[in-house]
């Protein structure tokens, strides 16, 4: 009898709003009286500013303002007022405070004018005179100033366990590899932007382009001072985020104090090639070392790293660790190092840091099964580990096997034949390839709000965001499910920093964090129904507990027997209740901590090679996903499909290009900067593998966001080797690295 919508496919709430363009972007909000701010940027990395002159652009009929380090308004000077929420160690970027230039495209002035077209052009009349110093951008020339980064949360410290170097010296068999990783710009289809409303009363409300509202929404009062009721950040929709927009960026600092200084209301938004100044997924170096018996036994795993930061903060990412998760070796030496260079800080992208280890590690394990002759999904499983060794702990439920089975019974991996070169159709030479991956399942605390209606209208409130991954569709289903009201009666609202605290969209655990905060509101909202229901004369539900019934159909029905029932409607009207409002806290329980949680999945992909040319084409990939429990196969579909895409652009396609002389990154658009497009994907399959878990967290789901890349380079640049017998180790394998 119970009305199921979790588990159930659910096409998104929003997807109408989205498609028929009523959705409002940061840029796109029709304000009154609204003016432009446009960014001038650096054409430096290392420096500082001897002259800046704005003299022309003033000059201009519309132009209202040059903001620049020499009239910024003074706003916080502690580190600790920049540092968000989720900001590494060091000290944060502080836009217009100083004469310095610390990367190439920093912002150093914002023109305001009227229209966004006289702004830019503006812009390009302020003159700046620059003492040029001699800059620092390669990540390989500055191995020598490496050095260990500072402890960051979440980012567990790589190890050392037995002795890794002597066991890989004594070793039948050994793999000593070095891989490398450019650095990736992500490129939202909705460029950054920030439109800040000035209302009568002083208060703003700023529109951003954001994956945390209350994130921005606290760095925002603590630089300026300023108090939680007199600014409200709101993002409604995000046209797509990645990681991007964890931080605050700097175009919403430059709006805020254009519109405080101005006091009017003001929208800054930037260009493709600005948006290079942002976070990047940081160029990395790895050596993977593996020694093995004759049987492919793992004997002794060396994992080291190298990757970039900025000169002022010390980002780190998860590199190495993964290679200790996923296989079973007693001798095991982790390493991960930073250069500091001129360039702005990296940031996460999806899947940070394991989308570079594990396409090191994956590919490493098949260089070691072609050495030992064996086969690559049985050389994984003769290293299987069903205990987490880091932490001494069992795993919360780990369906990896089953990943590796079903994916190759779908891909249809027993018709392979092992030696390179022997596949082929027509001109083409065929190549199979696979890879293993594991990211965190996450949960984090947050709070929800609900308020039940006389009339069965459900309205749930959380600060979380939806980046694009359908957020706000899966927690109306879970609302809907818990209360078993239909679908269409409830609303579910984000994206405000004035509701219900909720972390920032990241990291894979708003489905879980939110999720089970959402459930447990619905929960008390139930309670307080069933108290009501139980109290009516010669109520069928007398001397029920919750645990003895099930919400359904707009009815709270008794589980031993949904005919003893009592409706919503007239359980609220007994109690003369209007409405029924209820707030709860959900988070992480003690009884978790006794385990490891994680998410796996297995790849599989063919890839067609035009010998001739050097052109790959990606004909085939099966991803199958270990998630625990799906809450919309919809819309978990399309996560891992657009993260397979994503992964297909990472080993074939995607490369921030430094010019070392010039300090600047010359991928300045998507002409230059290459993603996949429709006809470069072709055959993509997911298969949801059945995971039952009870501890990772109430709903025992597991986020998907960041599964679905891990491992794809990894099975493409495998299949590649596969098909043409050539083994490339530096992302992306682009045609000239073949030929």
């Amino acid at each position: 009898m119970k009305t199921a919508f979790i588990g159930k496919p659910a096409n998104r709430v929003d997807g109408l709003a989205k498609v028929t363009g009523s959705a409002r972007y940061a840029a796109e909000h029709n304000i009154p009286n609204l003016v432009y701010g446009y960014v001038v940027p650096s054409t430096i990395a290392k420096g500082r500013i001897n002259s800046l002159d704005a003299s022309e652009a003033l000059g201009l009929p519309g132009v209202l303002q040059v903001f620049s380090h020499e009239n910024s308004p003074r706003s916080a000077q502690s580190d600790d007022a920049y540092r968000d929420d989720i900001a590494p160690p060091g000290s944060p970027f502080r836009p217009l405070a100083s004469a310095e230039i610390l990367f190439s495209t920093q912002p150093v002035a914002l023109v305001v004018a009227d229209s966004f077209e006289l702004a830019r052009h503006a812009a390009s009349l302020v003159r700046v005179e620059y003492a040029r110093e001699v800059h620092a951008t390669d990540l390989y020339a500055g191995r020598g100033r490496a050095h260990e980064p500072k402890p960051r949360e979440f980012i567990p410290t790589p190890h050392v366990r037995g002795d890794a170097d002597s066991r890989f010296a004594e070793a039948a068999v050994r793999i000593d590899a070095e891989y490398r990783g450019p650095a990736e710009h992500h490129q939202p289809m909705e460029p950054f932007a920030t439109t800040v409303v000035r209302h009568e009363s002083g208060r703003l409300t700023v529109y951003d382009k954001t994956q945390g509202a209350q994130n921005v929404r606290n760095y925002l009062c603590n630089v300026f001072g300023c108090s939680r009721q007199e600014l409200r950040v709101v993002t409604p929709y995000m046209g797509g985020g990645f990681g991007s927009g964890l931080r605050p960026q700097f175009q919403v600092f430059l709006a805020v104090l254009a519109a405080r200084e101005l006091k009017r209301s003001v929208r800054v938004s930037l260009t493709r090639l600005q948006m290079l100044g942002l976070p990047r997924r940081p160029a990395t170096w790895q050596r993977v070392a593996l020694g093995a018996s004759t049987d492919g036994k793992l004997k002794a795993l060396i994992h080291e790293a190298l990757a970039e930061t900025s000169r002022f903060e010390d980002y780190s990412e998860p590199v190495t660790i993964w290679s200790d998760l996923l296989y079973r070796c007693d001798d095991v030496r982790l390493a991960h190092r930073v250069v500091p260079l001129d360039l702005s800080s990296p940031g996460d992208m999806r899947a940070p840091g394991a989308a570079w280890g594990l396409y090191a590690l994956e590919c490493a394990m098949d260089e070691l099964a072609y050495e030992t002759g064996i086969d690559p999904i049985e050389l994984r499983l003769r290293n299987y580990t069903q205990r987490d060794h880091v932490e001494d702990k069992p795993f919360s439920s780990k369906e990896l096997r089953a990943c590796y089975q079903l994916g190759a019974e779908r891909f249809g991996w027993a018709r392979r034949t092992a030696r390179p070169r022997s596949m082929q159709e027509g001109e083409k030479l065929v190549g199979w390839g696979m890879a293993g991956g594991i990211w965190d399942a996450f949960q984090v605390g947050a709070q929800a709000n609900a308020v039940l209606t006389a009339d069965g209208r459900l309205t749930v409130n959380s600060a979380a965001m939806d980046i694009g991954t359908g957020t706000c569709t899966i927690m109306t289903q879970i609302a809907a499910d818990t209360l078993g009201l239909p679908i269409e009666k409830v609303t579910f609202t984000l994206g405000d920093s004035s509701l219900p605290d909720a972390p920032v969209e990241g990291g894979s655990w708003t489905a879980s964090t939110v999720g089970s905060a959402v459930r447990a509101v619905c929960m008390k909202v139930g309670d307080t129904l069933l108290r009501s229901a139980r109290e009516i004369a010669g109520s069928p539900l007398a001397g029920c507990g919750p645990q003895d019934v099930v919400f359904a159909e707009g009815n709270i029905c008794s589980r031993q027997d949904p005919s003893r029932a009592v409706s919503i409607a007239q359980a609220m009207r007994h109690a003369g209740l209007g409405a029924i409002e209820e707030t709860a806290s959900a988070g992480p329980l003690p009884e978790q901590e006794k385990y490891s949680r994680f998410t796996h999945s297995a790849v599989y992909a063919e890839v067609k090679v035009d010998e001739a040319l050097g052109s790959v084409r990606v004909t085939r990939v099966v991803s199958a996903v270990a998630g625990g429990r799906i809450l919309n196969p919809k819309t978990a579909r399309s996560q891992i499909l657009g993260s397979i895409v994503m992964g297909m652009g990472m080993a074939l396609e995607e490369e921030s290009v430094l010019d070392h002389r010039l300090g600047r990154f010359m991928t300045r658009n998507l002409a230059d900067y290459h993603v996949p497009v429709h006809a470069d994907v072709q055959g993509i399959e997911v298969i949801f593998v059945p995971e039952h878990d009870e501890i990772v967290n109430p709903l025992g789901a597991k986020g998907l966001g960041e599964i679905g890349i891990v491992g794809v380079a990894a099975a493409i640049a495998n299949a590649i080797f596969h098909a043409t017998g050539k083994r490339i180790r530096e992302l992306p394998i682009t045609l000239d690295k073949l030929l």
